[in-house]
């Protein structure tokens, strides 16, 4: 997460958070953007057609295999045999999540090399520095925060990549601790020191090596910190280390985030291994936090962006925690080509159709595992809304109610607060039919056609919101526009952990 500097306040430690939770049962909903600002926008029209055909064949799959439990999404039995520390590997004093799932069995990605690292961002002694490593020929596509602010490292991988075209990028250097975002010239001057300290070290250009930070707004990155320290992390190289790498990327996160799948191209197996990060300030317009994604696939840059870039519509931008979005948002794939699959050169392939299906599957693990750990959080709650009058109105709805301070504030307090939800339905300033507005929880209604359903019962609503994870459906009565959004509750410990994020 990253967070602009505020006032610094007495710190606190923070309560262990309620009850363990039951696993997701997950199913996504909305896109944005290419590599760059208003193209997003534009890509994201063009892709409708390539989006309707490609989500009804394949993410209906993803989400029926995890219903079953079957990886990459994390089944009820993994769930309850986690056992999560008491306290989290980041920052110290806070709870591990009560929803947190189990980090996967993540095997080597053939062309990926990782390393982690101490290079003194933080106070207290902890890694908060990643190398990752690609083989020669790696393509690359990512999709970015279209936030105002946005960051130098944002800024350094939009340029590249538009540079290059996505092609042969060698390495990706990401640290905890520091944003550098509103940081001017001398941000964007260190992202290029450490760009060509890592390109001598790899023998690469610069313009090979893309950058990620989170952290605090508005400090500028001691790239000093960095390249004193790469050598020693550069020799800790290895192909199996994604749980590490997960752990050194985070900030208020409480466990560490990782998902994997396998799936065939003509015949050969190819993987996929993806990381995130990301607790607090999440309400992605492209990706959220910061997300590495990696395949030993061989497919062509233009391809691959067209990928990331649709799935990242029914995704991470389905996903809000506090409605805030970040200046640092990062989405990055890598295709190494190093699995002896065919080189596939479109999107639309026919041969990547159980790809396709599967890195959806990773990303929206991902995402979900975002909501899980968002700060505070006890509650895990999908919004669904129909009827709209088309998929982005019900997808402006939905995050509206997701992101209702007031809507949030009941779940937390257990409360079936329906009159809440038909509050933030109404500001959404979307069309709706009042008379034939519907809001259910679960399969319980609460309103039928713009009233109190006749068999409204208080007693089941409030059972049905104590667990742990829940539904909540609204149709707004004007069209066939659909969509799904997951967010958690608002808790004292947002506040408190927010209130001390700097201390």
């Amino acid at each position: 997460m990253t967070k602009p500097p505020v006032p610094k306040t007495t710190a606190k430690a923070v309560a262990a958070a309620p009850k363990a939770a039951a696993a997701p049962s997950p199913t996504p909903a909305e896109i944005v953007g290419q590599v760059g600002a208003s193209v997003g926008h534009t890509l994201e029209r063009a892709l409708d057609p390539l989006t309707t055909a490609l989500k009804r064949a394949g993410l209906r799959r993803a989400e029926k295999a995890a219903s079953q439990g079957s990886p990459p999404l994390v089944s009820e039995e993994a769930v309850q045999a986690a056992k999560p520390a008491a306290v989290a590997p980041g920052k110290p004093s806070l709870a591990v999540s009560p929803l947190a799932v189990p980090f996967p069995t993540i095997p080597p990605i053939a062309g990926v090399e990782i390393a982690t690292g101490r290079a003194g961002f933080y106070k207290h002694a902890r890694e908060d520095m990643l190398l990752m490593r690609f083989a020669e020929g790696t393509s690359c596509a990512g999709v970015f925060t279209r936030h105002g602010v946005g960051s130098a490292p944002v800024d350094w991988c939009k340029r590249q990549l538009a540079a290059t075209g996505g092609q042969d990028v060698r390495a990706l250097v990401v640290n905890a601790g520091c944003a550098n975002s509103f940081t001017g010239k001398p941000g964007a001057d260190a992202v290029r020191r450490v760009a060509t300290a890592v390109g001598k070290r790899f023998d690469c250009r610069q313009r090979d090596v893309m950058m990620a930070s989170t952290g605090v707004i508005g400090v500028i990155l001691d790239d000093a910190k960095i390249i004193s320290n790469l050598r020693e992390v550069e020799a800790r190289f290895t192909q199996d280390a994604w749980a590490g790498a997960a752990s050194a990327i985070m900030t208020t996160d409480t466990f560490p985030k990782g998902a994997y799948a396998t799936a065939l191209i003509d015949g050969h197996e190819v993987r996929i291994a993806g990381i995130t990060k990301g607790s607090g300030m999440i309400a992605p317009d492209m990706a959220t936090m910061l997300a590495f994604v990696a395949t030993d696939a061989a497919i062509a840059p233009a391809a691959l962006q067209t990928l990331v870039s649709l799935y990242t519509r029914t995704t991470f931008n389905c996903v809000t925690v506090d409605g805030d979005r970040s200046t640092n948002d990062t989405l990055l794939l890598f295709a190494t080509g190093q699995s002896g699959a065919p080189k596939i050169h479109r999107a639309g392939d026919r041969r990547l159709a159980d790809f396709r299906e599967k890195l959806e599957a990773v990303l929206l693990d991902l995402a979900l595992q975002l909501v899980r750990d968002g700060e505070g959080a006890s509650k895990f709650v999908k919004i669904t809304v129909n009827g709209a009058e088309s998929p982005l109105s019900a997808r402006k709805i939905a995050r509206t109610i997701a992101e209702s301070p007031l809507v949030k504030t009941a779940f937390a307090g257990e409360d079936a607060n329906w009159g809440r939800i038909a509050m933030a339905v109404g500001r959404a300033d979307e069309p709706i039919n009042r008379e034939r507005i519907s809001i259910r929880f679960g399969d319980l209604y609460a309103a039928r056609d713009g009233l109190v359903s006749a068999d409204y019962d208080e007693a089941a609503m409030s059972a049905y919101v104590k667990k742990a994870e829940f539904e909540v459906s609204v149709d707004v009565g004007v069209g066939k526009g659909t969509a799904t959004v997951w967010t958690c509750d608002l808790t004292k410990q947002y506040v408190a952990i927010n209130g001390d994020y700097r201390s």
